[in-house]
C-alpha cells in the first residue's frame, strides 16, 4: 500500500503466527507505521523497494531444524536495520548467522513465565526488571541450543536459557516470548525501546490516515461513482463518512436490511444517515430474500456464504441502476482479514470466513474500496472521531456482517429471530441500566438450538434456552470474560425469562478467545 510514502516504514516478516497481527496493533499504538508481509513474498527486490527502517521477524508455527521450514532472506540481515525476532524469529535468526537450535525435549514452555535478567546492561530493556523477574508469555517447543556468533545472552527463564539475546553492535535482538500479548505486561515497553533504537519519530496518527486515505480514494475513483455497503455498524459508518468526506455525491449507501439486525436497528442507521450526514442512501428491504434462502440451513460457513452471496447479488442489482458506479466500499477491518487468510497469502490457519472478504465476483463487474482494510478497531474508532460521528455511535459494541445469523446456530426461521432479538434488547437494556455498557467489549445474546423443560406458574414449558456472552478485549483477537456479578446475572435472567416469550432458560458464557471466538459460529 501507499499509505506509508510520507512514512519511516517498519517491515514486520510473518512466519505464520495466530498474533502477528498483535505486533502491528502495539507499533500503531506507538504511532509507528508498520506493514505485515509473509515470509514468501519477502524477496531481495521486496526489500529493496521496502526500505523498511527497521525489521521485525514473527513467531509461527514451524520448526526450524525441519527441511525447508520458513525464512528469510539473508538480505534482512544486511540492511544495516535493527532486526527483532521474536519465538520462531529467534530461532531462525540463529539459525542463519551461525548458531544452533534444537527440538524441545524438557525445554517446552506454554504460557506464563518469568524470566531473570543477567544484569548486563541492554538499550532494548530500558525500564525492564526494575522490580526484579518479568512476566511474559511463552509458547515454543524448540529452543536456541547456541547463540551466533556476537550474540550475548540478557535474559533467561526454566525453560529458555536464551530468553532474550543480543547483538547490540549490530543492533540484532532475539526474544523467546511473545511481547505483543497482554500476557506479557512490559512488552509495550519493550516495543517503544526497539523503535527507540531505530529512530522512530512517531508521526503515524490517524489524523494523519485520514487525509492521505482521502487522497488515495480520490486517486482511485476518479470521476466514477462509489455504492457503499452499509451495514450500520461502526466500521462500515467510519468508511461512509470518510469515503463520503473524499468524494462526495459520487458517493450512494445501500444499507441492506437482511432480516438479521438488532431490534430498531433499520430506523436507527436510516435515520442517522438521512438526517445527519445527507448521503445518498437506499434502504433495500431484503429480508424475505435473505430468509428464505437460509432455511434449513444449519452449517455457520455456508450460513456465511449464503450471506455473502446475497449482499453481493443485492449491491449488484443496485449498482445496476446507478449511472457510473465502477466501485463498492466495503468497511473490512485487519482482523477481518487475518482471520478469513493469513494478509497476502501468508501461512497462517484460516479460522473463519468473513462475508466481507475475499474480493468480488467478475460478474459483478465493480473493483473494491476498502480505506479500512489495514486498520484495527480501536483505530476506526479514532478515525471516526476524526471525521466527527458521534460518541454514542462509535462507542457501538461490534455487530457482525451476517448478524443474528451467527447468534443462533443451527436452522434459521423467523420466530427464532424474533425471540432472540428480543433477549439481545433486554439484555444489552440491562447492561445500559447498570452503566456497563462502556466497559465491555461486546455483549450480545445466542439463541440455542436445543429446547428444555421449564415450569412457570402451575404450567409445563418446552422452550428454548439462551446464552449470553460479554467479553473484553483491546483488539478483538484476544477476549475475556466480562466478571458481570451473580445479582447482575440473575436479574438480567429474570427478566429474559418473563419478557421474552419461547425462552425459559439463560446460561452465561465464560469461555475466553481462545479458545472460543467471541461470536458462536
Amino acid at each position: 500500500m501507499d499509505h506509508a510514502t510520507q512514512h519511516d516504514r517498519l517491515l514486520i516478516v510473518d512466519f505464520g503466527s495466530q498474533v502477528t497481527q498483535l505486533i502491528a496493533r502495539r507499533l500503531r499504538e506507538l504511532d509507528t507505521y508498520c506493514e505485515i508481509h509473509p515470509f514468501q513474498n519477502v524477496t531481495e527486490a521486496f526489500l529493496r523497494d521496502f526500505a523498511p527502517k527497521a525489521v521485525i521477524l514473527s513467531g509461527g508455527p514451524a520448526s526450524v531444524p525441519d527441511a525447508g521450514s520458513p525464512r528469510p532472506p539473508q538480505a534482512v540481515f544486511e540492511l544495516g536495520v535493527p532486526v527483532l525476532g521474536i519465538c520462531y524469529g529467534q530461532q531462525v535468526m540463529m539459525a542463519m548467522l551461525g548458531g544452533r537450535v534444537e527440538r524441545g525435549e524438557g525445554t517446552a514452555e506454554f504460557g506464563r513465565a518469568m524470566v531473570n535478567a543477567t544484569g548486563k546492561p541492554l538499550d532494548l530493556l530500558e525500564g525492564w526488571f526494575a522490580e526484579g523477574p518479568e512476566q511474559v508469555w511463552m509458547s515454543h517447543g524448540d529452543h536456541v541450543a547456541a547463540l551466533a556468533p556476537g550474540f550475548e545472552v540478557f535474559g533467561t527463564s526454566p525453560g529458555a536459557p536464551f530468553a532474550i539475546t543480543a547483538d547490540p553492535a549490530r543492533h540484532f535482538y532475539a526474544v523467546q516470548f511473545h511481547p505483543e500479548v497482554h500476557h506479557t505486561p512490559n512488552g509495550r515497553q519493550l516495543y517503544a525501546n526497539f523503535l527507540k533504537i531505530a529512530g522512530f519519530t512517531g508521526d503515524w496518527t490517524m489524523g494523519a490516515y485520514r487525509d492521505e486515505a482521502i487522497r488515495m480514494i480520490r486517486e482511485q475513483v476518479g470521476d466514477a461513482k462509489v455504492i457503499c455497503g452499509l451495514s450500520g455498524g461502526v466500521d462500515s459508518s467510519v468508511a461512509a463518512v470518510l469515503i463520503h468526506e473524499a468524494i462526495g455525491d459520487q458517493l450512494t449507501c445501500v444499507f441492506v436490511d437482511h432480516g438479521l439486525l438488532r431490534e430498531g436497528e433499520a430506523e436507527e442507521v436510516t435515520g442517522m444517515f438521512r438526517d445527519h450526514y445527507n448521503i445518498p442512501l437506499i434502504h433495500a428491504e431484503e429480508q424475505d430474500r435473505f430468509l428464505d434462502a437460509l432455511e434449513g440451513v444449519p452449517d455457520p460457513e455456508e450460513k456465511r456464504k449464503t450471506i455473502g452471496r446475497l449482499f453481493i447479488d443485492v449491491f449488484q442489482e443496485h449498482a445496476g441502476r446507478i449511472e457510473g458506479a465502477a466501485f463498492l466500499a466495503q468497511g473490512t477491518l485487519y482482523p477481518d482479514v487475518i482471520e478469513s487468510v493469513s494478509f497476502s497469502g501468508g501461512p497462517s490457519v484460516t479460522i473463519k470466513s468473513h462475508h466481507n472478504v475475499g474480493g468480488l465476483p467478475e460478474k459483478m463487474g465493480l473493483k473494491l474500496v476498502e480505506p479500512l482494510r489495514e486498520l484495527f478497531k480501536d483505530e476506526v474508532r479514532e478515525l471516526g472521531r476524526e471525521l466527527g460521528l458521534p460518541e454514542r455511535f462509535i462507542g457501538r459494541h461490534p455487530f457482525p456482517g451476517p448478524g443474528l445469523a451467527i447468534r443462533c446456530p443451527g436452522e434459521i426461521t423467523r420466530d427464532k429471530l424474533a425471540i432472540l432479538r428480543r433477549a439481545d434488547a433486554v439484555y444489552i437494556d440491562q447492561i445500559r441500566r447498570h452503566g456497563l455498557y462502556d466497559e465491555i467489549w461486546q455483549a450480545f445474546a445466542a439463541l440455542l438450538p436445543v429446547r428444555t423443560v421449564g415450569v412457570m406458574g402451575d404450567g409445563r414449558t418446552y422452550d428454548y434456552a439462551c446464552a449470553l456472552r460479554a467479553v473484553t478485549s483491546v483488539d478483538g483477537m484476544t477476549a475475556d470474560v466480562y466478571p458481570f456479578s451473580h445479582d447482575f446475572l440473575t436479574e438480567t435472567a429474570t427478566r429474559i425469562i418473563n419478557e421474552v416469550r419461547g425462552i425459559n432458560r439463560v446460561t452465561y458464557d465464560i469461555t475466553s478467545k481462545p479458545p472460543g471466538t467471541i461470536e458462536w459460529e
